[in-house]
């Protein structure tokens, strides 16, 4: 099947789904008789799922999802407030190398050539460094040689700076899976420490980090919010 594309919903979980050779795909449908048989929506995607480093032709998508994710921080990053002008801007980036939003720190959820999710990584101690580029730009758009971004990562870190995954596969553990790579990245790196960053207004959040031996070490500003400083020991 060279590609797949979701239909709407019909009578609960019926899909219907047709590749180019114009071959039908049932995925949890039922036969007249109300028997079910297929493939469920969930095993399609756990069979598919694979993850690959990003590639600069991701910056759209990606772009969108870094955006989705860390919401007003994207505005000072940035220095824009619409939505259009946030993601072009993030997408330069993303295509552009050695910053923090680049191509180069990404891993990519991938779903029959889909981007299911992504995850962004790099070491603490190099925040500072990947951070320049982004001053850069928002000294020279606001003429102002003195602004500062928060920091956001400890150095000794292997830190998460952002997960997203596309609305069109949430619910089947993907941010789960990417974190889980992120942590894979981290001990083939030689790190055993990762943290991450969880805005103190997103509990179920704060769960599901909790719930992967996620602990909660200090809280810090971003942008004006609190954010707690979540670290976890790999073994």
């Amino acid at each position: 099947m060279q590609k797949i594309l979701k239909t709407n919903r019909i009578e609960q979980t019926n899909y219907i789904e047709e590749d180019s050779n114009e071959n039908f795909y049932f995925i949890a449908g039922y036969t007249d008789n109300g028997s079910a048989y297929g493939v469920t929506w969930e095993e399609y995607i756990s069979n598919n799922l694979s993850f690959r480093p990003a590639q600069r032709d991701d910056a759209l998508i990606a772009a969108e999802l870094m955006h989705l994710a860390i919401h007003d921080i994207a505005e000072q990053l940035t220095g824009e407030e619409k939505t259009e002008k946030i993601r072009e801007i993030l997408a330069d980036f993303f295509r552009s190398e050695e910053n923090r939003l680049s191509y180069q720190n990404t891993l990519v959820a991938d779903i029959e050539g889909e981007v299911a999710g992504i995850v962004l990584t790099y070491l603490g101690e190099d925040a500072g460094r990947l951070d320049e580029p982004i001053l850069e730009r928002l000294r020279e758009k606001g003429k102002q040689l003195d602004i500062s971004l928060d920091k956001e990562a400890d150095e000794g870190d292997f830190y998460i700076d952002t997960v997203c995954v596309h609305s069109d596969f949430r619910g089947h553990g993907i941010g789960t899976e990417l974190l889980k790579e992120a942590e894979r990245l981290a001990m083939k790196k030689g790190y055993e420490r990762v943290s991450l960053n969880v805005a103190n207004d997103n509990p179920s959040a704060q769960k599901l980090y909790k719930s992967l031996g996620y602990i909660v070490e200090k809280t810090i500003q971003i942008n004006g919010h609190p954010y707690d400083y979540m670290v976890k020991t790999l073994k």
